[in-house]
């Protein structure tokens, strides 16, 4: 039998969660019993075996695991505003002793209405003038900050107690996944391209922000526009090199690497550069209609320099394919390995349901090798993959993004020879995507999120119980 610990908290069913979000939360509260799941997935590989449903209808783990719910979206935090909705990237960073931090973003649009409703300032945004506005990177055509943005959670992983949670970079838009620095900060990835003629914002979006893990309230939010203006997905960084590669979530996105002028200093710029295949410039890797590789299949790839990368007319993606850059359809999370990067396509595949991508540098920097690591052709081996990390013992950890009625959510491990196994099931109400895995330092937890509501787990068990034969 699984714990569920809340630490005095119910799953989002009172206090600050309902004035935060009101009929958000009341369709939250109305699920008050466990979600009933068929068994829709398939294993690969027998990994951690059969999962167990949860009685308390959030989260199916295998036998012998148990979660701890961290945060939610509704409390308040220690500067008395509210944790934002639509938790998404994540990274956890070591602090003093047991202590870890969290640093969260919350995918909210400057476009929505709703999403205006889910921010930091709650319903009818009453607790925006706890915001400081200097510190908000833009407001809106009404004056107020931004709903998106990044929250940070001090964590006890001793105690198993938020120490503090607070709103550490304000006044952007649609933060969706980003990724850690090795010097200890988080790069929070804006997935859009609002602008004032567009969207209800004063200043353009579409860039990269650096939050400090260490940084004990509102950071200065000044985008990186050297890396870019396109809809931003997930960064990871070559810690040999410094060279940090990016994601991009479009049908025909391309994928990048920024060259910095000085490594952990991203601020002061660098060179923005667009992966073609060598020998076939403009190939669409998707395999959506038409083959290009197998799986297992590798190809040279070469770097394209890019121009004019703060892309006033968003249409940096376009030039970029013009002058022979790849394409990948809905380019996801990515995470750094031992001497290579594992990425996701979350629509790539003859059936669009994913494919991951490997991708090694060569020695010298300048040109690299790309493989077609993994293609979805059962979605209930594989369905939409989106983003992920590499757990302690070399294998991938995949959340899966998959809006269905019928196919549940998962968790999903990767093996190095591309087959699959199931960690974990989002049983709760909505089946919302799992999002921004990564493990504690010293790899006895497993954080993840589900977006809607906006819950946070720490997940625990026998990790080394795991069966790939």
């Amino acid at each position: 039998m699984r714990e569920l610990q809340l630490d005095r908290r119910g799953v989002l069913g009172a206090g600050a969660a309902a004035a935060a979000f009101s009929g958000f939360a009341q369709a939250v509260r109305a699920q008050t019993a466990p979600t009933q799941n068929s068994e829709t997935y398939v294993n690969e590989v027998p990994g951690y075996g059969a999962l167990v449903s949860d009685p308390n209808g959030l989260l199916d783990l295998p036998d012998g695991f148990t979660y701890h719910v961290v945060s939610q979206g509704g409390e308040t935090m220690d500067d008395g505003l509210l944790v934002p909705g639509q938790f998404d990237g994540m990274g956890c960073f070591p602090l003093e002793g047991s202590l870890v931090a969290l640093v969260r973003n919350h995918e909210l649009k400057a476009s929505s209405r709703t999403h205006g409703n889910w921010g930091p300032g709650g319903l009818n945004r009453e607790r925006l003038h706890l915001l400081d506005k200097t510190k908000a990177y833009d407001l809106d055509k009404q004056g107020r900050p931004l709903p998106g943005g990044t929250t940070t959670v001090v964590y006890d992983l001793q105690t198993r107690k938020v120490v503090r949670q607070f709103l550490s970079l304000a006044g952007t838009s649609t933060n969706c996944a980003g990724g850690q620095t090795p010097w200890g900060s988080w790069l929070t990835c804006e997935e859009c391209e609002d602008t004032p003629a567009s969207t209800n914002v004063s200043r353009e979006h579409g860039w990269v922000f650096e939050v400090p893990a260490s940084a004990a309230g509102l950071v200065d939010p000044v985008p990186l526009k050297a890396m870019g203006r396109f809809d931003h997905e997930a960064v990871c960084i070559d810690p040999r090199s410094g060279v940090v590669y990016l994601t991009e979530d479009k049908e025909e996105g391309l994928f990048y690497r920024f060259i910095p002028n000085v490594r952990d200093r991203l601020v002061e710029g660098g060179k923005l550069q667009a992966l073609v295949i060598k020998d076939s410039p403009g190939a669409n890797t998707s395999n959506n209609k038409d083959r290009f590789w197998a799986v297992g299949d590798w190809r040279d790839a070469e770097w394209i320099d890019l121009e004019d990368v703060e892309s006033p007319n968003g249409d940096l993606r376009m030039r970029g394919r013009a002058a022979g850059a790849a394409i990948f359809n809905g380019g996801e999370g990515i995470h750094w390995g031992a001497d290579e990067l594992y990425f996701t396509a979350k629509d790539g595949g003859p059936i669009e349901r994913g494919q991951i991508l490997r991708y090694i540098p060569s020695t010298d920097g300048h040109t690299g090798r790309i493989q077609l690591f993994l293609e979805s052709e059962d979605e209930k081996v594989w369905n939409m993959g989106d983003n992920l990390t590499v757990a302690p013992w070399g294998h991938l950890i995949v959340c899966e993004d998959n809006y269905s009625a019928q196919i549940r959510n998962h968790l999903k491990g990767v093996t190095p020879d591309g087959k699959s196994y199931t960690i974990a099931r989002n049983a709760f109400q909505g089946n919302s995507e799992f999002a921004g895995c990564c493990f504690s330092p010293d790899a006895s937890v497993l954080f993840v999120n589900i977006q809607f509501p906006g819950i946070t787990l720490a997940i625990t068990g026998p990790w080394d119980r795991l069966t790939t034969a």
